[in-house]
């Protein structure tokens, strides 16, 4: 039997991790970007209040740097959750030119609900695999990561 030429390209193309690690990728930030706006809330948010928490009081530029966050969405970032009372922005005062900012209480308390939301979209996410198979594949990626992150610096 010979396989036509379009279907033996798609099932060659569906077999390459490459793809499907994009296919996937695509499908976990359609979750996590849902899963968030529902909770009125971004990626982004979640990430600066979870660094606050995890590092203290940070200058927007180390922020960045911690968080992964380009500074360009930086500054708006930290305006949406400032707004919110989620965070405060003081001047640095070792250098008047810097703001630190600094998780409040309500931060701590809309990152734990963002927690619950971001272990929720988890589940969702790796539902048809076991605990097992979970802790597999985040070793697995975690590894790829590693080790592409090792080759370019």
């Amino acid at each position: 039997m010979v396989v036509p030429a379009e279907e033996s390209a798609a099932t060659r193309l569906t077999g390459l991790p490459s793809w499907l690690l994009t296919q996937a990728a695509a499908h976990a930030h359609r979750l996590v970007s849902d899963g968030f706006a529902a909770a009125d809330s971004r990626g982004y948010h979640y990430r600066l209040l979870a660094t606050l928490e995890e590092f203290g009081p940070a200058s927007q530029a180390t922020l960045g740097r911690r968080s992964g966050i380009h500074f360009s969405d930086m500054v708006a970032a930290i305006n949406e959750l400032a707004e919110r009372e989620l965070v405060e922005r003081a001047p640095d005062p070792t250098d008047r030119r810097r703001n630190v900012v600094t998780i409040t209480a309500a931060g701590r308390r809309r990152l734990r609900v963002l927690d619950r939301r971001v272990a929720q979209i988890q589940d969702e996410l790796l539902a048809p695999l076991s605990p097992a198979e979970r802790e597999q594949l985040t070793g697995l990626l975690a590894r790829l990561l590693e080790h592409h992150h090792a080759r370019t610096g």
